[in-house]
C-alpha cells in the first residue's frame, strides 16, 4: 500500500478547510486499499514541512515504505491529481525500493 500525504495549511486550526481537501478524500475513498491518505497541517507540524522539504502548499507526497516517490505542489483540479495520482501509483509498483 501506498501513503499519500498531504501538507496542507492550517487554515481556521484545520488543515481539511483547503480546496484540495475534499478531491484528495474522494480520491482516496476510490482507492482504498491501494492508498492511504494522512494529513499534515503544515503550521502545526514545521518540523515534518522541513522533513519533507515541503516549499509550497499544499504539497502531495506518495511514498511506498518510507520513501517519497512522486511529489506534487500546488493545487490541481481534481482530473489532474487523478491523472497524476494513478501515474505515480503505476511507476511506483514497477520502481524498485529500499526494503526495511
Amino acid at each position: 500500500m501506498r501513503e499519500l500525504r498531504s501538507q496542507e495549511p492550517g487554515t481556521g486550526g484545520s488543515s481539511r478547510n483547503t480546496p484540495v481537501s475534499p478531491v484528495l478524500d474522494r480520491l482516496a475513498h476510490e482507492l482504498a486499499g491501494r492508498v492511504k491518505l494522512v494529513k499534515v497541517n503544515a503550521d502545526a507540524a514545521p518540523g515534518v514541512a522541513r522533513q519533507f522539504s515541503v516549499q509550497g502548499i499544499p504539497t502531495l507526497l506518495l511514498m511506498r515504505r518510507g520513501q517519497v516517490v512522486a511529489r506534487q505542489t500546488g493545487a490541481q483540479p481534481e482530473p489532474a491529481l487523478r491523472a497524476w495520482l494513478e501515474h505515480a501509483i503505476a511507476d511506483s509498483a514497477s520502481a524498485p525500493t529500499a526494503q526495511t
